[in-house]
């Protein structure tokens, strides 16, 4: 593995465990197995070490959806399969991590957003489109605006103030917004197909 490749997965693993803040550059050293001076060959400095991870999040992040819209059938498998997506790394995602990117690197975190928003509103409303033409969502809804709608309502998730997680489960959560969002813009031909690939999952989930 490409020693940058090694750091930058490590020092994500340790973040996502113990929060940005708490996490050191000697510790990742250490984890490494490596000199900090070592370590600073690869990176300018732990800002720069977090936006390498998040820029790289953000470049899997699009290919993984490449991949999901590659591989369903339908617009509204591709949605549930981005709903599961999201819960995967919502799994990984602790409110710490998020907390701690707001406050000591809020310049990363705005254009975490930004390039998050440009993608995501991108991928939704070709997904939107696709579902139109396929006759599963409704002809009458407006692709651009419900993918911003979609995009900026999936940040309040993540709102430890909107949602504690000691009372809103988030693998939950999403899914609750995945089944609103279709449930929105979905025409009868399309609810009955939703119907249809919940009942597949549940049995696949039973297996």
């Amino acid at each position: 593995m490409d020693t940058e490749i090694q750091i930058l997965k490590k020092a994500e693993d340790l973040f996502l465990r113990y929060g940005l803040k708490s996490v050191t550059m000697d510790d990742i050293a250490r984890k490494l197995g490596m000199s900090k001076k070592t370590l600073y060959q690869y990176v300018e400095n732990k800002t720069d070490l977090v936006s390498k991870i998040m820029m790289a999040h953000i470049a899997e992040e699009k290919k993984m959806m490449e991949e999901v819209q590659a591989s369903s059938g339908d617009a509204i498998e591709e949605m549930l399969k981005v709903g599961r997506y999201a819960i995967q790394q919502l799994r990984k995602l602790s409110p710490t991590l998020v907390y701690d990117l707001q406050k000591y690197y809020r310049d990363i975190w705005l254009l975490l957003q930004k390039l998050h928003r440009g993608h995501g509103q991108q991928m939704i409303r070709e997904n939107i489109e696709r579902g139109k033409t396929q006759g599963v969502y409704r002809k009458d809804v407006n692709a651009e605006i419900l993918a911003k709608m979609y995009v900026m309502s999936s940040f309040s998730l993540v709102d430890e103030e909107l949602f504690p997680l000691k009372e809103f489960n988030k693998e939950k959560l999403f899914m609750e917004f995945i089944r609103y969002h279709i449930h929105g813009i979905a025409s009868e031909k399309g609810l009955e197909l939703y119907k249809k690939h919940i009942q597949k999952i549940s049995e696949n989930s039973l297996v």
